[in-house]
């Protein structure tokens, strides 16, 4: 196939065969994918008109298909001079497909047109939400179904498959005239498509090897073997050779020793035959209870080869504990998208965070319009959303990642007659969720996780004549409480100029109806540790900025460990981050506290470590502090270790191998990446560290380090250990390329792949780290 720059106009019997081999790829892809012939996929492939909204005033009609990739929707677009590019989107950016007026958009700009018509596509970055009006309830149906099912179906695909139909989409995509054969410039525009730049005497080289039929194109089973080679992992092929035998089988009894071995299974014999009759394609093998090359491949990229244990991906730690012995998944002003200062406020914002994981949002209630709070951030240009949309959101999504208990942490502005309203709100709207009394009558100490689940709790100011929250209500209709306005210590000068205006009281008058809503988790100033003479009660809860917190941890350590035993403490970013940056929760962890609150909606290695810690016990927004920080007797104290029951010190020993298929982080075709790999120790001060490997040239798709590093644990049940890709640049800042962080306790140990995830937190479809773990006791 000749290269040639313009091509000539393509006769109708061209056109209808390439429109004949486009219907066979997707037709393929549909196959691939487990749609075979369905309606839906058929319906989507052919496309539709949809009206895309995005105001009152813009509504407008839109073409929409599926592309035969089955991975990518073509949207129109009228701008002028919009690159093909940005008029495609990939389905695995999508996180959820909404029927109905679900999002604020569809419930401002679409009232008008019946749920039944409408749907939204919600995307898993910072992206806009994209609403739709389908001119059918059959479209809206179709549309639907459709993504929800190549959603679905994609991510149940294992990692052979994935690389698989990605490499072939890319191998159609360097097809520039679609002859379905391969030339070698082609093959070089292929190669920097999927990452990996080959000097021009090693790509004729595997071209000429390929091209057995001597035609100077690569066709069918030509173009198989190149994807053989492509895809070849001699890493594991050396690893597999060391445990198989000559005919290139892995006997079950060799399999129970390389996991005892080398993956230190310690129920390698029950596993073994489990892993070959899960991951084993080839069925000659599965009968004789052995494992091929490609099984053996399977199983290192399935969750069983994760370097996650995968027993931990469930609730397994005991939920019955009183709630302050846990760390609590917690968000810092959870209805901003952006800054502290002019970005928007959107219930969308509680939904991600909730869908996150997040198990304490923040809300900011001021007096609005027509006698209804609002939420934003006081004192500054952010947008202003209803407290009663807030509150329909939480409800919607509070538990549809964790069943375990929502603390909503009020920052009350309002008037008594709008605090009436948000409590009347939030009874008729949560019903049953809302707590409003002790749980089995108890009042001596918190209740645990597991008896508060699918409960709401409400944290906020408490009438000082109800001194006891958990000990019913009397008669008093409204008093001054002291007032805790964080807004207020924003530092920035507009802010400071407005609150002056505004003449900030101390003190706020406090509606029993909004009063009465507290149960366990009532706010008060922080006056010093307990006198053990005169303890507070264990319902009273304080909270502290990062700065004022760091220093209790610095200085007091042991005693903010004790307060943080029987009392819940919520920490909040300092004033002076406008920018919605993040402070490391890791030290705060480290001394008991347990809502540590972030920007959830900033990316950066302070968000990945809480992703990391929180993934831990089944991703339920609650994880169990260490014995030793919850032993009332304890004298641990993070920032001087003596000796004690802190753990067992560990020696990792840790060999980064290998990656795989990095993306791109310049999607010029000419572009390809530098990858380093930086391994961080986050934990106690002296267990905190940093080492990374060399940089590889040129290659994101199949680097090779073959490094090793160890590091010294000091206290394991309090360390993260973070994995981070980076595009090297010498004359700039290196790129974010992709990272994992993980607890200590949850590493699995032998060859293990690491599946890399977005700076955004989701996970790549197929960008992997394969690595060699070994733990082992210090001396």
């Amino acid at each position: 196939m000749q290269c040639i720059r313009r091509q000539p106009k393509r006769s109708v019997s061209q056109e209808n065969m390439l429109l004949e081999q486009s219907r066979r790829v997707a037709a393929l892809n549909g196959i691939r994918l487990g749609l075979k012939d369905d309606k839906d996929l058929k319906f989507l492939l052919k496309g539709s008109q949809l009206l895309k909204v995005k105001s009152s005033s813009w509504r407008k009609e839109r073409f929409y298909k599926l592309q035969e990739d089955c991975k990518t929707i073509w949207q129109e677009s009228k701008k002028v001079l919009r690159s093909p590019e940005s008029q495609i989107f990939s389905i695995e950016d999508i996180r959820d497909v909404r029927s109905g007026h679900k999002t604020e958009g569809m419930e401002k700009y679409a009232k008008d047109v019946p749920e039944y018509r409408c749907f939204s596509i919600i995307f898993k970055d910072q992206r806009k939400n994209l609403d739709l009006i389908a001119s059918s309830e059959d479209d809206a149906n179709h549309w639907i179904s459709g993504l929800g099912k190549i959603i679905a179906h994609s991510n149940s695909m294992n990692q052979k498959q994935k690389l698989q139909h990605w490499i072939h989409t890319c191998l159609r995509k360097a097809d520039k005239n679609k002859d379905n054969k391969m030339s070698l410039k082609e093959l070089k525009d292929f190669l920097k498509e999927v990452n990996i730049e080959v000097d021009d005497y090693h790509a004729k080289k595997i071209f000429q090897h390929c091209d057995k039929s001597k035609t100077e194109a690569l066709e069918d089973d030509e173009i198989e073997e190149f994807y053989k080679i492509l895809t070849e992992r001699k890493e594991i092929d050396n690893i597999f050779q060391m445990y198989s035998d000559t005919e290139g089988f892995m006997s079950c009894q060799n399999l129970v020793r390389f996991l005892y071995e080398m993956q230190q299974e310690e129920d390698a014999v029950v596993a073994a035959p489990a892993l070959i009759q899960r991951y084993e394609p080839n069925e000659r093998a599965k009968r004789g209870n052995a494992m091929t090359k490609d099984g053996f491949l399977m199983y290192l990229l399935s969750d069983e080869g994760n370097i996650f244990n995968s027993s931990h991906r469930k609730v397994y730690q005991d939920m019955t504990q009183p709630l302050s012995h846990y760390l609590v998944s917690s968000s810092h002003n959870t209805y901003l998208m952006e800054d502290q200062i002019t970005g928007p406020s959107s219930t969308e914002a509680y939904i991600r965070a909730l869908t996150k994981g997040c198990r304490c949002v923040e809300l900011d209630c001021w007096d609005g319009p027509n006698s209804e709070p609002v939420i934003y951030h006081g004192y500054t240009l952010t947008s202003k959303i209803l407290f009663s949309d807030v509150i329909k959101a939480i409800k919607n999504y509070a538990f549809k990642t964790s069943q375990y208990p929502v603390i909503i942490s009020l920052e009350n502005h309002c008037s008594v007659d709008q605090q009436k309203v948000m409590a009347q709100h939030m009874t008729t709207i949560f019903q049953d969720m809302l707590l409003v009394a002790p749980v089995d009558g108890n009042k001596s100490q918190f209740p645990s996780p597991e008896q508060l689940k699918g409960k709401i709790l409400v944290k906020g100011k408490k009438l000082s004549r109800q001194e006891d929250p958990t000990n019913g209500n009397n008669n008093l209709e409204a008093e001054d409480v002291s007032d805790e306005d964080e807004a207020a210590e924003i530092e920035d000068e507009s802010v400071k100029t407005e609150v002056q205006q505004k003449g900030k009281s101390d003190t706020l008058k406090l509606a029993k109806e909004l009063s009465d809503t507290v149960v366990y988790c009532k706010s008060v100033h922080f006056e010093g540790f307990d006198d053990p003479g005169h303890p507070r009660a264990f319902y009273e809860m304080s909270s502290f900025s990062e700065s004022k917190a760091l220093k209790l941890a610095q200085e007091s350590g042991t005693s903010f460990i004790h307060h943080n035993i029987r009392h819940l403490s919520r920490i909040y970013p300092a004033g002076w981050r406008t920018d919605s940056s993040n402070y490391n929760p890791v030290d705060l962890w480290n001394v008991g506290c347990q809502i540590v609150a972030l920007n959830f909606q900033t990316a950066g290695t302070e968000m990945d470590v809480y992703q990391g810690r929180f993934q831990d016990n089944g991703f339920s927004g609650y994880v169990l502090k260490p014995e030793f920080l919850r032993d009332e007797q304890t004298k641990f104290n993070p920032k001087s270790i003596t000796e004690g029951t802190w753990g067992t010190k560990k020696k990792l020993l840790l060999k980064i191998i290998s990656g795989q298929q990095l993306p791109k982080v310049n999607k010029s075709k000419n572009s390809i990446v530098d990858p380093k790999v930086t391994i961080e120790i986050h934990g106690v001060q002296q267990d905190n560290n940093k080492k990374q490997t060399k940089v590889i040239e040129n290659n994101g798709f199949n680097p090779k380090w073959d490094e090793e590093f160890t590091f010294d644990i000091e206290i394991p049940a309090l360390a993260l250990v973070r994995f981070v890709v980076e595009d090297f640049d010498m004359s700039t800042k290196n790129d974010f390329i992709g990272q994992y962080t993980l607890p200590f306790t949850s590493l699995k140990q032998g060859y293990r792949h690491i599946h890399l995830l977005t700076k955004n937190g989701d996970p790549y479809s197929s960008s992997t780290l394969f690595v060699y773990i070994n733990i082992q006791d210090c001396d």
